[in-house]
């Protein structure tokens, strides 16, 4: 291997250990697996491309009965031959973009996400192979992209509103990415917008331009009190 190539592999080592290491400290594990609720799990993909850490995403189809033509991450529900939120991470996402499970290092758990009152989703991190090509499944989905994980902080495109609920607020953010690759402009809104900023927060370390609903000194934390304010109202 050529130095300027040890270089280039010796730098994109240190950004993703650098990364697993703080992605590491937030791990939830099984906290949350007792919980009753309809159970679905996505996965986060990260890789490095040119010198910079990127989230892969997925289109919806157009096909789809339920948010045709949405931005999200390969997931869905989980099957009762999945062992656990892991397992249904790695299903999913080799049916929908050919991802096999031996191409992704899984690094940890987030906090989950309740979504409409009964559905329990949650985000499982991982590092995918950086030589990674998709290939989508067109029954379930339209697009595969890139965007660097930096963008969550920077963006070109945002806007938020915030929503009061049972006497909760929360934010919602929305970006709008255009890759540079085929000129597309992309739409990430909603959990999908929430989570990629999650994970750019925890592994950047980085406040962005604009309000968030996070505390930088104790992500995990703030992660928690969030779900638990959904939680509660969830009860009602």
């Amino acid at each position: 291997m050529s130095r300027p190539c040890q270089l280039q592999e010796t730098g994109r080592n240190n950004l993703i250990d650098d990364a697993k290491a703080r992605l590491k400290k937030l791990d939830v594990g099984t906290k949350y697996d007792h919980l009753s609720f309809h159970k679905y799990s996505i996965l986060l993909p990260l890789l490095v491309k040119e010198g910079k850490l990127h989230l892969l995403f997925t289109r919806r189809s157009e096909k789809l009965r339920r948010s045709p033509g949405e931005v999200c991450f390969p997931g869905g529900k989980r099957d009762p031959t999945d062992q656990d939120d892991i397992a249904t991470a790695l299903r999913e996402a080799q049916e929908e973009v050919g991802l096999r499970p031996q191409q992704v290092e899984v690094i940890s758990r987030l906090v989950p996400y309740l979504f409409e009152k009964d559905t329990l989703v949650t985000p499982v991190v991982g590092f995918i192979d950086h030589n990674f090509q998709a290939q989508p499944n067109p029954d379930e989905v339209k697009d595969v992209f890139l965007v660097p994980l930096d963008y969550f902080l920077y963006p070109k495109v945002h806007s938020q509103n915030y929503v009061t609920h049972f006497g909760h607020g929360f934010v919602f953010h929305c970006f709008e990415y255009t890759n540079p690759e085929d000129g597309l402009t992309y739409t990430i809104r909603g959990m999908t917008a929430k989570l990629a900023l999650l994970v750019a927060l925890i592994i950047l370390g980085e406040k962005p331009n604009f309000e968030i609903e996070f505390n930088l000194d104790d992500v995990i934390a703030s992660c928690e009190k969030s779900f638990l304010r959904k939680y509660a109202t969830s009860q009602l």
